[in-house]
């Protein structure tokens, strides 16, 4: 009977940690002012107006940053008649508004890159990586969704094709009114983001 008892309270702060991390997982976004690499500044209130923004992680340099370009403008492209805004910010210490506009130009990046040069946004969301994505609705400043864009990239291998759109996925679930099973959702692969 004891070995019960100390099975059902291990069982139940188990539980309880495992929810803890979830909410962890899935944090709120700060009021923030960033500036981007043409100039404009970004807050919160600039994202009022879209339902939901979708903020991907660069970093100048990071080969599946660069890589996953194309599968984020995809998305960006097939749910232009949504009232979504996609956009970028970029958490690296090393990484100024010139080299960040030097990658954007270089790389055809069409997507405003803010910089998050204090890591405001990247300590509150949790940032790890580049190429990791967020959904997040502007207006109760929740995050919806965190992974990444979909199954094509990992570390030294790439698919020819993805099997998995994470993503789009998530942005179905949520357009739907649905809420998004973080369970689902493996951990995105990028360059190291460090975090001071």
């Amino acid at each position: 009977m004891k070995l019960q008892c100390k099975m059902l309270i291990a069982a139940m702060a188990l539980s309880t940690s495992v929810a803890a991390f979830a909410d962890e997982w899935l944090r709120n976004i700060p009021e923030f002012e960033l500036t981007d690499h043409l100039g404009e500044v970004h807050t919160l209130e600039t994202y009022q107006e879209y339902d939901y923004v979708v903020f991907y992680v660069q970093g100048v340099g990071c080969p599946i940053a660069r890589i996953a370009l194309p599968n984020y403008r995809e998305v960006r492209d097939e749910y232009a008649d949504k009232n979504i805004a996609f956009s970028m910010f970029n958490a690296n210490i090393q990484d100024n508004l010139p080299r960040i506009a030097k990658e954007a130009e270089e790389f055809g990046i069409d997507f405003p890159i803010m910089k998050d040069q204090e890591q405001l946004l990247a300590k509150s969301l949790g940032v790890e990586r580049t190429a990791e994505v967020f959904i997040i609705n502007p207006r109760t400043q929740e995050v919806l969704f965190r992974g990444p864009i979909n199954d094509q990239l990992g570390y030294e291998t790439q698919r020819v094709s993805a099997s998995e759109w994470y993503l789009k996925d998530a942005l179905n679930t949520v357009l739907a009114g649905g809420t998004v099973n973080m369970d689902d959702i493996p951990d995105s692969k990028g360059c190291l983001v460090a975090i001071f």
